[in-house]
């Protein structure tokens, strides 16, 4: 489907996902869509826009958005450029993240990625809901890796993404600005596990999971952990 170097395709009922790795960190970047539609969004375009880009081109999207899962310069480094050369707005992530997109570009300079402030069209809320073509996201808002992290579900697809709050086998890292490792593990364990253990994921850095599998084995989530 994709002749992108190191494209991953994820396929869930009706959703449609590449997986595209950007920047030094390996961000999954994801170009999601319906298979019906064709129309579909990038979430979290960290950098490397040329390989986003040459993606949407050789699927043959509509992309019709960009959503921001939180502020890292990792996922949304890239996003103001990409807003303008594709001409659409930026949704999420919630307003809590505002000081990590205030901050991007002096960010960048420090991790030697080139990046520009950004602030989105539209702030997610608790509550809200995302449309990418005909699929219709539930918005959580997942507060600990970052304090604006949010995730997007599919309750009907059984599927979401979790940007940095998650991932296989471990959990997003709480020691940068507005961390909090008790508040991440709170929203894991009431906002994200209750969701079903039959919910597959893509995460924002490695493979993808699903609900099940970390409840039984991921060692973050086992008894009263905390860190």
């Amino acid at each position: 489907m994709c002749c992108v170097h190191n494209v991953r395709v994820f396929n869930v009922s009706d959703v449609r996902a590449a997986i595209i790795p950007v920047t030094p960190f390996q961000q999954n970047c994801t170009l999601l869509w319906s298979d019906r539609t064709k129309k579909g969004a990038v979430i979290d375009p960290g950098g490397d826009l040329d390989r986003i880009r040459q993606a949407i081109e050789e699927i043959g999207v509509t992309v019709e958005k960009i959503i921001l899962t939180h502020g890292h310069i990792d996922h949304a480094g890239g996003a103001a450029e990409l807003k303008e050369a594709l001409g659409v707005p930026i949704e999420g992530p919630h307003e809590a993240d505002r000081f990590l997109l205030d901050r991007l570009e002096e960010t960048g300079r420090g991790y030697g990625i080139e990046a520009r402030a950004v602030t989105p069209d539209r702030w997610l809320q608790e509550g809200d809901t995302v449309a990418v073509g005909d699929l219709v996201l539930d918005v959580l808002h997942c507060p600990g890796h970052s304090p604006g992290s949010v995730v997007l579900v599919s309750p009907t697809q059984r599927f979401a993404i979790v940007g940095d709050v998650l991932f296989q086998g471990s959990v997003g890292r709480t020691d940068l600005p507005g961390g909090d490792g008790k508040a991440l593990i709170r929203s894991i364990k009431e906002k994200l596990l209750p969701l079903g253990d039959d919910i597959s994921f893509i995460c924002g850095h490695g493979p993808t999971s699903t609900i099940g599998q970390e409840r039984q084995t991921n060692p973050f989530l086992q008894g009263d952990a905390v860190f």
